[in-house]
């Protein structure tokens, strides 16, 4: 929960931006919190990474403001610049650098002192991994490692405020996994953390999401209120033949959504107590051997179909 004024470090109000007759972005309202792991989270094309553009002071907005660390950055954008880092989908690492080059490039073009940027280097090559590797050349970088050094260089003049535009695409689950460590490090320094991901585990790791859809925010929250606010319950059908399960329950009474998830079937229904029993006795009918019907706690990404699609039923 977000407190006084002065704890807020990103402030959006009427955030628009238009391609031409197409809106990108329409009426974004948004209070990040210092210290926040703040997640964007919706499919391709919803509008993240404008609005990360935008934070970043690289778009200009057609309407709206946006207030960094109390910088106007539509106003004052290199002012806001030095407060912020923004990482977007390709970082732009130079191949042909090592990894010492590549660090030492940005700690110059942010003006980091040298004693402060060789202690800092140091300690984020170790944060990283990445100590040993300082003479390879980016370019030979696994991409995980390549995802890594990006966020070094991003962090290299110490940002109050980090844009992270779907920072782990691509990367394996252990460079994830080392990835996520430094961003729990940042967080813990007082560091304001802005990503977007199409990872819905990632989803999970973040102090607050926004659902993101057609340029515009639907419900942000923490992911557990979220979870709370789901429409009805889910339960989880195992049976000998998942995909005739789902088949069969399609239309059923009280029956919301179906998902198939490998050996089972998630059911999202009305009332978890009244349906389960019919459940059964419709499978049963059809002849379909059931092994088990549990209730299971939703998903961000069960939450996020639940909730866009019911908006778009009563819209």
């Amino acid at each position: 929960m977000i407190g006084a004024a002065t704890d807020i470090a990103v402030h959006v109000q009427g955030l628009i931006r238009r391609f031409g007759s197409l809106s990108a972005v329409s009426n974004v309202n948004l209070d990040i919190a210092r210290g926040e792991i703040f997640g964007l989270v919706g499919p391709d094309g919803a509008g993240k990474t404008t609005i990360m553009r935008v934070l970043a002071g690289v778009l200009r907005p057609n309407a709206g403001t946006v207030t960094i660390e109390g910088i106007d950055v539509v106003s004052m954008p290199e002012l806001a610049k030095s407060q912020i880092s923004y990482m977007p989908q390709r970082f732009g690492l130079y191949e042909d650098l090592t990894v010492a080059e590549n660090i030492f490039f940005y700690g110059e073009l942010f003006s980091v002192p040298r004693a402060i940027r060789r202690e800092r280097t140091g300690a984020l090559v170790d944060a990283a991994g990445l100590r040993g590797f300082e003479r390879r050349l980016a370019g030979q970088l696994s991409g995980g490692m390549k995802q890594k050094l990006g966020l070094i260089c991003a962090l290299i003049h110490t940002p109050k405020v980090l844009l992270l535009d779907e920072p782990t695409t691509g990367v394996d689950p252990v460079s994830r996994r080392d990835f996520w460590a430094i961003l729990y490090g940042l967080r813990e320094e007082g560091v304001t953390i802005i990503l977007s991901t199409a990872y819905m585990d990632e989803a999970e790791r973040c102090s607050r999401l926004a659902l993101v859809s057609g340029g515009e925010i639907h419900h942000c929250d923490t992911p557990a209120k979220l979870k709370q606010a789901m429409p009805g319950a889910l339960l989880a059908v195992s049976a000998d033949n998942p995909r005739a399960a789902r088949d069969a329950l399609v239309g059923a009474p009280g029956v919301l959504g179906l998902l198939l998830m490998g050996d089972r079937v998630n059911v999202r229904v009305d009332d978890a107590d009244m349906r389960e029993p019919e459940l059964r006795e419709r499978l049963a009918g059809r002849a379909i051997p059931v092994m088990a019907i549990t209730p299971v706690e939703p998903a961000i990404e069960d939450v996020f179909v639940a909730l866009l699609g019911k908006e778009r039923r009563d819209g």
